[in-house]
């Protein structure tokens, strides 16, 4: 299977029985959610697809653009769909932040402006992504500026949506999207989406955030040690005789 191809053979489904637990991690009547194959999290990444129905035609879901060069009343209910589905994916998310390091940081959900910086994948699909950006397969600038929260490639879905209740003439000048407006922003230098500090190479920045990330996870240990220390019964006065 093509991989420019795939998340639209992903959306045809019907039957989603077929798709194993390592490909589909949830799914709705309008909504699919994916693991990344690509991970640009060294935790959490999901792609979530608009289901491919006779309301929501092929043709109008190749990307966020053509999505918003259609009836724009068809086009918010998908969004408003989406969102939805996405805010229960980011709930199980922050679950098994806790469960498993005890600590939750952002998530982010959003759009690249322009699909896709790698391949040309022909279907919308909204990023649901941790913020942790360290794993072995982001490996250049344009993987980190891509999903920089601050830069503006990434178009969170909250701000997309707001589009919706401006005037018609902005929403109409943002659903244009044009490449060369967003694409420039993919060669910015590296900036911590953290703290504003730049870096020369993505080995250094991603050094920094792991660092960072960790500093973050031995708070949540050392918070969970007192918590434990305070409601553990003093084991001094537990042993005593009673009088």
């Amino acid at each position: 299977m093509s991989y420019l191809t795939v998340l639209t053979r992903y959306a045809l489904k019907t039957d989603l029985s077929s798709l194993s637990e390592s490909v589909l991690f949830s799914h709705t009547p309008t909504t699919m959610t994916i693991f990344d194959a690509y991970p640009k999290s060294n935790s959490f990444h999901f792609l979530l697809l608009p289901r491919i129905t006779d309301a929501l035609p092929e043709k109008h879901t190749t990307n966020l653009a053509a999505l918003l060069k259609w009836d724009k009343d068809k086009a918010h209910e998908c969004l408003k769909n989406i969102a939805k589905d996405a805010e229960d994916v980011k709930g199980m998310v922050r679950q098994e932040m806790l469960k498993r390091f005890g600590f939750e940081w952002p998530i982010f959900a959003g759009f690249h402006a322009v699909c896709n910086v790698s391949f040309p994948v022909t279907h919308l699909h909204l990023h649901i992504i941790a913020s942790d950006f360290f794993p072995d397969t982001l490996k250049n600038k344009k993987h980190y500026n891509s999903f920089h929260p601050k830069l503006g490639f990434f178009l969170h879905l909250d701000d997309v949506l707001s589009w919706f209740e401006a005037t018609s003439s902005y929403y109409q000048a943002m659903a244009e999207m044009p490449k060369a407006q967003y694409e420039p922003l993919l060669r910015e230098d590296l900036v911590c989406w953290r703290c504003d500090e730049t870096f020369k190479n993505i080995p250094t920045l991603k050094e920094h955030l792991r660092q960072e990330w960790q500093k973050d996870l031995d708070r949540a240990k050392s918070r969970k040690r007192k918590r434990d220390a305070t409601d553990r019964p003093d084991e001094t006065q537990s042993m005593k005789r009673p009088k």
